[in-house]
Formats: structure tokens, sequence, C-alpha cells
């Protein structure tokens, strides 16, 4: 059974930074797109960024330059490092892996994924 479990998420104040961990279980991503996804109250849920076959990473322009993505495939693990938060980027934080498990993969379509239950992530001013 696949699960993937975030963890990380927190109140800071603007400015601040956080880390996310999305943990893997019965699921080997190695080579397999992954990504976060956030939702805000009231909005649609949104990519913030990815991690392609290649450990290409793309990112939202809403974070370029303040999100960075890595992944420890030893532990199975990825990861969303968040500095220069901002009260906007407050959502609950999803982790998302490729359900199909395609690899060689440059571009992640996102179209059939396994979810995690998501971690909320709240930035004041």
């Amino acid at each position: 059974q696949v699960q993937l479990v975030e963890s990380g998420g927190g109140s800071v104040e603007a400015g601040g930074s956080l880390r996310l961990s999305c943990a893997a279980s019965g699921y080997n991503f190695r080579g397999v797109c992954m990504g976060w996804f956030r939702q805000a109250p009231g909005k649609e849920r949104e990519r913030v960024g990815s991690i392609d076959s290649y450990g290409g990473t793309r990112y939202a322009d809403s974070v370029k330059g303040r999100f960075s993505i890595s992944q420890d495939s030893a532990e199975n693990t990825l990861y969303l490092q968040m500095n220069s938060l901002r009260p906007e980027d407050t959502a609950v934080y999803y982790c998302a892996a490729d359900r199909r498990r395609r690899i060689f993969q440059s571009t992640c379509k996102f179209d059939d994924n396994y979810w995690g239950r998501g971690t909320q992530v709240t930035v004041s001013s």
C-alpha cells in the first residue's frame, strides 16, 4: 500500500523558513515525477513545484527563488525548503507522486497521482 506522509508544517512569521518533508512508503520514487502542491482556503489546488525523472526541478513563478525541492532517494523522502515566506504562502501543502510510475519524464504531468494528506503552513504578517 502506497503512503505519502507530509510533515514539517507550522506557523511562522513573514520572512521565516520551513522545511516540509514527504516520506513515501510502498513506493520507490527513483526516476519518477514527484511534486508539491498547495491549496489555500477558497482557492483551487495549485502546483508549487516538481522534480522530474532526471532530477530537474521547476517552480511556480510565485515561489521561484524562495522555494527549493530536493529528494533523498535512499530515504525515499521528498523535501520542500521554503524561505522568505509570505502570508500568501499560507495553505495546506500536499505531496504528489505519479501513480503510473512513468520514468524518463522531463515534463511532469501529474494527471494521475498518489496524494498525501497534507500539512498546514500558516504565515503571519
